[in-house]
């Protein structure tokens, strides 16, 4: 499964080249301010809810509501992606996101409707990320140009965690939580117009368009994508753990809110620091090579914290971790390798939805865990656990054929 791709160039193509593709730079611009608009949107919202009901529940309820809503989205709206244009798809989204948006922003919209348009934002946000991720096959071509398009809205989506919250933060120092909704519907809509006037319009992938496009269970028969989507899915299950725990850690630790920061943020360093190596400095066919031993051993860091390590040797067991999830880049080859061009919008937005969900569900198995044993045990339970999963699914890929050229169906 880890051998090279005979059409992968021999070396890197650095992430300038795929910078100089006008239309990936429209899709990198939009992808930014629809970031920043979703994160900006959740700091406004969930103080909005928190000064209106002075309930803890539902200011926390706020962030949690966007979990569930992406599997909803993901199964049931995945066809969109292939049965429209994807570039009326993408502003399409951008659009009713903003709309959402302003309607929370508006004075009479009471709290049951602001979390109900926070689900709504949630059902989106997969099909708008499937679709995206199947654009850039269309813009950058399946190979290397794809692999480091991907990469880099990867380190976006990293970045805007570490400095979004923080601008959130601060904007809300200067303005309203109404006043920072209203900013964010023209994230929202600038994105729109980016991805309306820099990208090409091109048919829907769906071939006959007298015909719904088929279900999910076509996709999900074939083994090496069903495979695939677990690797992308399963590791940050267990990955999100520390970041779940964070809170209760730093408390742990006596480390104080400092503390508590520097704990959030490691992880995505660690990522943006593996992911720009792997991509800037590893060469197609390595990054394939290594995605399966990075896999198995990106988790291991978190059983040191059995050991019970004090902050500083916690935060650099969080950055290594963080690095070895720089095993995407190969998966990512693989996957638009393993599907069918006319489903790879599908795919693109079930692997969104489920990577969110998962993540969801491993946060609050998290909470369970820690109440029961401990956040250390926690946190180390979910290293050895994870490695054992990723152990086993590695075996399975190596074994298989997940990462073999599919023949293309026209």
């Amino acid at each position: 499964m880890s051998a090279p791709s005979q059409a992968a160039p021999a070396r890197s193509a650095g992430y300038g080249r795929v910078l100089a593709v006008p239309e990936f730079r429209a899709v990198f611009a939009a992808h930014v301010l629809s970031m920043l608009g979703v994160i900006v949107s959740e700091v406004a919202l969930t103080v909005l809810v928190y000064d209106r009901t002075r309930s803890p529940l539902l200011s926390a309820l706020t962030f949690a509501v966007g979990f569930l809503p992406y599997a909803v989205g993901g199964t049931l709206l995945a066809p969109v992606a292939d049965r429209f244009p994807a570039r009326r798809v993408l502003v399409t989204c951008d659009v009713v996101c903003a709309g959402c948006v302003a309607v929370m922003a508006a004075p009479g919209t009471g709290t049951g409707a602001l979390l109900a348009l926070r689900c709504g934002l949630a059902v989106v946000s997969p099909v708008f990320a499937g679709t995206r991720m199947a654009t850039l096959a269309d813009v950058l071509g399946t190979g290397e140009l794809f692999v480091l398009g991907r990469s880099l809205l990867r380190i976006v989506a990293q970045s805007a965690l570490l400095a979004g919250y923080g601008l959130g933060g601060l904007l809300l120092t200067a303005v309203t939580p109404r006043a920072a909704l209203v900013i964010t519907v023209g994230t929202f809509l600038a994105s729109a117009a980016l991805l309306r006037l820099g990208t090409r319009r091109r048919p829907a992938r769906t071939r006959d368009r007298a015909q719904p496009p088929p279900g999910l269970r076509p996709l999900l028969a074939d083994r090496r994508v069903r495979l695939l989507l677990l690797l992308f899915w399963l590791p940050p299950a267990f990955a999100v753990v520390p970041e779940a725990l964070a809170a209760p850690y730093a408390d742990d630790l006596g480390a104080g809110s400092a503390g508590l920061g520097l704990l959030m943020c490691a992880l995505p360093v660690g990522t943006v620091a593996g992911e720009l190596f792997a991509g800037a400095r590893l060469r197609p066919a390595a990054r394939e090579r290594v995605a399966l031993p990075l896999l198995c051993l990106s988790l291991l860091p978190y059983l040191g914290y059995a050991l019970r390590p004090g902050l500083t040797v916690s935060l650099l067991l969080l950055l290594l971790s963080g690095a070895g999830s720089a095993y995407t880049l190969g998966l990512d080859q693989w996957f638009v390798r393993a599907v069918p061009e006319e489903s790879r919008g599908r795919a693109m937005t079930v692997l969104s939805a489920g990577l969110m969900t998962v993540q969801g569900v491993g946060m609050a198995l998290a909470g369970v865990a820690a109440q029961a044993v401990g956040v250390r045990a926690a946190v180390a339970g979910a290293g050895a656990l994870g490695t054992l999963c990723c152990g086993a699914l590695a075996v399975a890929a190596r074994g298989g054929t997940a990462g073999d050229r599919k023949p293309r169906q026209s």
